[in-house]
């Protein structure tokens, strides 16, 4: 299950080797859209990303300072530090994709 993210635990939820935030809405139908598929790639991948969500009602702040300007958004954090944001909703194989590079470019860092 993800991990509910708010300004007081960011900091500490994002310090991992790669981090994936939802900046969701209860008011948006594509963030119900991709609940979902993001609940079955967090049982796939939960031992190499950290997953949280962030409701943007009431963190617009947040939302504002990693560029979220809608939602659904994803916010990418490698060792705390936000790398990417992809908005929008995609189907479970194309993020699944996309994980793979991402854990794949992790390893390559590491290895460096």
């Amino acid at each position: 299950m993800s991990v509910e993210i708010t300004k007081n635990n960011l900091q500490s939820e994002t310090n991992n080797k790669l981090t994936v935030i939802d900046f969701w809405a209860p008011w948006c139908g594509p963030c119900k859209i991709l609940d979902p598929i993001l609940a079955d790639l967090e049982k796939e991948y939960g031992d190499q990303i950290h997953f949280g969500r962030m409701n943007v009602d009431g963190n617009q702040d947040v939302a504002e300072q990693y560029h979220v300007l809608s939602v659904p958004s994803l916010v990418i954090f490698k060792d705390g530090k936000a790398t990417e944001k992809v908005s929008g909703v995609y189907p479970k194989e194309k993020l699944a994709n996309y994980f793979n590079k991402k854990i794949k470019e992790q390893c390559v860092e590491q290895s460096d």
